[in-house]
């Protein structure tokens, strides 16, 4: 997002196909992580080609290596038992 994500609408996140706060952009980058961490198996041509109306090919393989990394991170530090160590700050 451009400004950053507030509270109220990170708070939304989970409810992005019902609201418009979201842009199309947005809308598919959540799905494709959200479906990246539950059911990358599943995921088709149909979301790929959802994505490329909006994205270029670079910027889908950025937001998936980005997504991969995050999701890497998260099990390293929960493997470790370091996530409490990094807290977020609200």
């Amino acid at each position: 997002m451009q400004q950053g994500l507030t509270d109220e609408l990170y708070a939304r996140v989970n409810d992005y196909h019902d609201i418009d706060a979201f842009s199309e952009r947005e809308k598919l980058a959540i799905e494709y992580a959200e479906r990246f961490a539950l059911e990358h198996q599943q995921i088709g041509s149909e979301l790929i080609d959802r994505m490329r109306a909006e994205y270029t090919d670079p910027e889908i393989v950025e937001l998936a290596g980005m997504v991969a990394y995050c999701m890497g991170i998260g099990r390293v530090y929960a493997v470790l038992d370091i996530a409490n160590e990094c807290p977020v700050v609200h």
